[in-house]
């Protein structure tokens, strides 16, 4: 009969079980809870906190910030069989159950940590039910989670009065800290607030909280829980709470982050907080300096090339301020660049072995098929290097080469760079491009400089932790190219040197590049080392421009002041030649592998295998008569009676300069006018009107068009037709004007060999 007794229970025991099992696998208990975003730095310190979805302060905890401190002063007060139950605690639920029967009312309850967690997790109306339903719930947890989980989720769980929840918030918002860092006073009153947190709410019932502390304090003290000493200290030390704000430190990458990782509790940015404080101060300061001047905004960011971790990030001189547009986020804002494009443009070209940084390109007017770039400082500098074009920040030299090179090898490049706006307006770009006739954005830009950092590689980005790390990177340019460039932008004989830069004793060692867009709305300056890359944007978001505003006075005080306080003692000399770039000797005047008459020899950098072996043509032979009044060709050359003799060989555009400007050079005599030989290279370049144009004519006033043209430095007049009808002769350099009849019209320019050009135009009346 004991036997059949003993085997009953075992089975009812056994079915219980069973059925256990089935009600967890029929209705599974995951806690799925809604934490706020906090936002950390590289060290894991909080910097910017967000309330959650339901307005609550609930940040997350990890199990490593909830130290044996606090671990065991909460559990000595709240379950001290925790480590020992399965989710209730037997002993409890009877002592609570026959308080309650004799007591005729409820006076103890037998919530366990677990329970309670579940309590938290589900709130439910407290009867005999839902207190079964919490025992069944609380052994489900204790199946799937451990014991430091569980505890984990009370603390995160834990309500502190208001909105704020769990230990994190609590010890961030009353005392400043993370739990890490909590005393023993600290963590006894969060640890008591729970039970009546509307009569101990930290902050307004402080002398409440504090006698309930003591008094736990020295509980703890009877059951010689913590030695006397520390019970002492902590019954000593002030009690000293307050309500305070969360972290808001850099909000727009904060808010940026949140964006882009919503389902994630704790997001470990890459941000440097004290670095980032520092130039938050610094773009500030300048801009408040600036204010004067209507210069309302600047945005800054910082970038280590070795890991490409963004070690802070400025969006806005002043997040809070509404009427400047504080909380656009400038390091996204689309803008024009400027002229900051032009190094890509050179090192493209470079690779393409079409310039070296000696090589002479003319800065003078031209037109480009109706567009007429113009410099800067509106004046033109005739022949330059290349890396004076670069350094001076010229624009005529800057489309010449773009057109050289061709606008979609730039804009590929741009492309893999990751220039989203270029790419959208690609079908639409030209050769203004290379001067700020694109879109982009400071983010891009950074990126782009940090590449010629990386000695060519391109690399992604991180700002976060979880940013996977890209140690190779994608080739952009040659790490020749980048060599070059860099020796260029390193230059300080410069324009964009600022001219209020009293302190050049402070000049850092970096190599940067200033861009102003048209309009004087953006003004840019970008500078990198071996170390770091530094991207400055400066001006207002509502696209108003400034007269003062420029990248040499205006953005690169700030990317100076930035340099110095982020990595003043950098190294000198810190880029070398690579193995394929190597010095040879080239002709002053060109920059071309010197011929017979390069008398005037200079060093210059070239890239082997890759830089074209084109030979100097800066002077050409003529044949004269003994006087030099007459050329002849080699058809018409007399036997005697004859002169070889050297002139210089100048591009058109080069000869319609010096004649404009009353430059004297050097020209060729006359052709021979019995000479009977038709010539057909150098025909004349029509500059004037452009090819395949439509051009207007009010009915009222009917205005003339201009017929210019650019021819070589033998030629001594032009004869201008007019559908084929002879229209005018002048001087080749001599701009005329003419009255065009209406519809499709022919342009044709011929010069005093027999060399013609046309080109077609359309006449409308407006």
């Amino acid at each position: 009969m004991k036997n059949i007794k003993i085997r009953k229970g075992i089975l009812f025991i056994l079915a219980a079980i069973v059925l256990f099992f089935i009600a967890d696998l029929i209705f599974p208990f995951r806690p799925e809870i809604r934490y706020a975003t906090q936002v950390t730095d590289n060290k894991g310190n909080i910097v910017h906190a967000f309330l959650s979805d339901d307005d609550k302060w609930r940040l997350y905890a990890d199990i490593s910030e909830i130290t044996p401190l606090l671990r065991k002063t909460l559990i000595y007060k709240e379950d001290q069989y925790f480590y020992y139950h399965p989710g209730v605690n037997p002993m409890a639920v009877v002592r609570a159950a026959a308080r309650n029967i004799f007591s005729g009312r409820r006076t103890s309850g037998a919530s366990t940590i677990t329970m309670q967690v579940v309590r938290l997790l589900k709130p439910r109306p407290r009867t005999y039910f839902n207190k079964a339903l919490e025992v069944f719930r609380a052994v489900q947890l204790e199946m799937h989670y451990s014991k430091a989980e569980i505890l984990q989720f009370y603390l995160n769980l834990v309500p502190y009065g208001g909105n704020i929840e769990g230990i994190k918030a609590a010890s961030l918002l009353y005392f400043g800290k993370p739990p890490q860092l909590l005393s023993l006073a600290e963590i006894t009153a969060l640890t008591i607030v729970p039970n009546r947190p509307s009569s101990l709410r930290p902050g307004t019932r402080n002398e409440a909280l504090k006698t309930a502390r003591n008094e736990w304090l020295k509980r703890f003290e009877e059951d010689k829980i913590f030695d006397m000493n520390i019970i002492r200290d902590a019954l000593n030390e002030p009690l000293l709470v307050k309500r305070l704000h969360a972290p808001k430190q850099a909000p727009h990458l904060a808010i940026r982050l949140k964006h882009e990782f919503s389902n994630q509790p704790v997001i470990q940015s890459t941000l440097k907080i004290q670095l980032q404080n520092q130039v938050e101060e610094q773009v500030k300061n300048f801009i408040n300096r600036r204010k004067v001047m209507n210069i309302h905004n600047a945005a800054v960011l910082v970038v280590n090339n070795e890991t490409m971790q963004v070690e802070a990030y400025v969006g806005s001189a002043d997040f809070n301020n509404p009427y400047d547009g504080g909380q656009v986020d400038g390091v996204r804002a689309v803008r024009s660049p400027g002229s900051t494009l032009k190094p890509l443009l050179y090192a493209t070209a470079f690779d393409k072995g079409i310039i070296t940084p000696k090589t002479v390109l003319n800065d003078v007017p031209e037109n480009f098929s109706g567009y007429e770039p113009e410099n800067f400082d509106l004046h033109f500098n005739g022949p330059v290097t290349t890396e004076f074009a670069l350094a001076n920040s010229l624009n005529i030299p800057a489309v010449k080469v773009l057109k050289e090179i061709q606008t979609s090898s730039l804009i590929e490049k741009l492309r893999k760079v990751g220039f989203k706006t270029v790419d959208k307006q690609a079908k639409d770009l030209g050769l203004s491009m290379i001067l700020g006739g694109c879109g982009v954005t400071l983010e891009e830009m950074t990126r782009l400089f940090a590449a010629f950092a990386n000695e060519g590689k391109l690399k992604n980005l991180r700002y976060t932790s979880q940013s996977p790390s890209d140690k190779k990177g994608a080739t952009l340019i040659s790490a020749d190219a980048s060599f070059l460039i860099t020796g260029i932008l390193t230059q300080i004989t410069r324009p964009d040197l600022p001219t209020n830069f009293d302190n050049t004793y402070h000049l850092p060692k970096i190599a940067w590049k200033t861009g102003t867009s048209y309009g004087k709305r953006d003004a840019w300056s970008i500078g990198y080392n071996r170390r770091y890359t530094v991207g400055i944007w400066v001006g207002n978001f509502s696209g108003e421009g400034v007269p003062e505003l420029s990248g040499a006075n205006t953005a690169t005080p700030l990317l100076f002041s930035i340099f110095n306080s982020l990595d003043y003692n950098s190294p000198k000399g810190w880029y070398k030649p690579t193995a394929n770039v190597s010095l040879r000797k080239v002709c002053a005047v060109s920059g071309n592998v010197p011929s017979e008459f390069c008398t005037n020899q200079i060093l210059d950098y070239h890239i082997t295998g890759v830089t074209g072996y084109k030979k100097c043509q800066h002077l050409r032979w003529v044949f004269t008569d003994p006087a030099g009044k007459i050329s002849y060709c080699t058809y018409c050359l007399p036997e005697k009676n004859f002169e070889k003799r050297t002139y210089a060989n100048l591009a058109p555009e080069l000869i319609a300069f010096n004649e404009m400007q009353k430059i004297p050079y050097p020209k060729i005599p006359p052709h021979n006018p019995a000479c009977e030989r038709v010539f057909h290279e150098g025909a004349p370049l029509i500059v004037s009107p452009n090819e395949g144009s439509e051009y207007y004519i009010r009915k009222e006033e009917p205005q003339q068009l201009q017929l210019a043209c650019h021819t070589a430095n033998d030629v001594q007049e032009v004869f201008w037709y007019v559908n084929d009808k002879l229209s005018k002769r002048a001087a080749p350099h001599e701009g005329i004007f003419i009255n065009p009849p209406l519809g499709r019209v022919k342009i044709s320019c011929s010069d005093d060999k027999g060399r013609n050009s046309d080109i077609w135009i359309v006449v409308k009346r407006m």
